[in-house]
């Protein structure tokens, strides 16, 4: 079953300049509506408020973060956590959610609003959530089930995934999520993983920039991949 389009947004996003000089943020405003995140996301623009309870703003950095899918650095201990966690799709999609919303975590931006936004579409196809379990037995030698240690969300369209958030409340577990996801895209024949802006943590990874203008090169190319089949499946 392939995800479900929504009403279009009543509003008119902006179209990002090639410009290398104009500011990140390209508008203010608007909504969080399945159709407004879309169009928003299909024009290489993703929202994040400037300030807690400020309007919505809505970023095209220049230069943007990507993790190109055939250069992900795993090292040896990160294969080890592989190993160690287990990683599942769209199974605890809130609990990702709220993991990544915990307002104790610095620079902590998602609020409420965001939560049921993307909540809205990851229940239509769109958003999407990597979860990493650890199922080891406790000290005691009781097992109550797997505790979620990690994991990220973002949006999925065509062949790109748009990365938003990630958390971890153990070793490497954020990390396992993105190998867990790289692997996902790349079987499934997706093209581009959009990481907005490459970190020193994101660097050590693999991640690169590119212009604002070769973005959305590659962005309008993913755009007319199909959905990875694990992603379009709303099934599960």
């Amino acid at each position: 079953m392939v995800p479900i389009e929504p009403p279009p947004s009543r509003w008119a996003l902006p179209e990002p300049s090639f410009d290398a000089d104009e500011l990140e943020v390209v508008g203010l405003g608007a909504d969080l509506a399945p159709g407004t995140l879309l169009a928003a996301y299909r024009k290489g623009l993703f929202p994040m408020r400037l300030e807690a309870g400020g309007p919505v703003a809505w970023w095209s950095p220049d230069p943007r973060g990507i993790i190109p899918l055939d250069g992900l650095r795993v090292s040896r201990s990160l294969r080890r956590s592989c190993r160690r966690y287990r990683t599942t799709v769209d199974q605890a999609f809130g609990a990702v959610m709220q993991g990544c919303a915990d307002p104790s975590r610095p620079h902590g931006w998602i609020d409420d609003e965001f939560v049921t936004a993307y909540t809205e579409l990851h229940h239509l196809g769109w958003a999407h959530s990597i979860e990493v379990w650890d199922e080891r037995h406790h000290d005691d030698g009781a097992q109550d089930g797997p505790d979620l240690v990690g994991g990220l969300y973002g949006v999925a369209i065509g062949g790109v995934f748009a990365a938003e958030s990630k958390f971890h409340r153990a070793t490497d577990a954020s990390k396992v999520a993105l190998v867990a996801l790289v692997e996902l895209l790349l079987d499934g024949g997706a093209a581009l993983l959009d990481v907005q802006w490459t970190t020193d943590h994101l660097a050590t990874l693999g991640a690169i920039d590119v212009s604002r203008a070769e973005y959305n090169e590659r962005l309008a190319a993913a755009l007319r991949l199909p959905m990875p089949p694990i992603l379009a499946d709303r099934s599960r």
